[in-house]
């Protein structure tokens, strides 16, 4: 196991095409990447030297996805929610993933060991 992973939770009733889908899990990896790396620089730069890992699972709709943001909100965790410009397949604003971290994995799993993976 690593040290340190980056975590990509999906909205599963989406349904989104694997194509979309892999776009907003690179918007949600990205953009958390880039949170960590200002504000928890040490998880970033420890997580980027040990081949940055990174694990996608699943919630069932939104309600979930945000509770689950609400908790790492609050313990301090650089996080990224993700909404589509609706281009394609969504409606403009959809909440379709929330990347969180990199952070240390211990600490992931005590938010996400539970879910599924996608």
């Amino acid at each position: 196991m690593t040290a340190y992973k980056q975590v990509i939770v999906v909205r599963n009733d989406l349904k989104m095409g694997k194509g979309k889908l892999a776009v907003q899990v690179a918007h949600a990896a990205v953009s958390s990447a880039e949170q960590a790396r200002k504000y928890r620089k040490e998880w970033f730069d420890s997580w980027y030297r040990e081949n940055q890992a990174k694990i996608c699972v699943k919630v069932d709709g939104e309600e979930e996805l945000r509770l689950l943001k609400g908790k790492i909100d609050e313990a301090g965790i650089p996080n990224s929610l993700i909404q589509d410009a609706g281009l394609t397949q969504l409606e403009p604003g959809t909440t379709t993933c929330l990347g969180i971290g990199p952070l240390p994995s211990q600490v992931a799993d005590r938010y996400t060991g539970e879910l599924k993976l996608l």
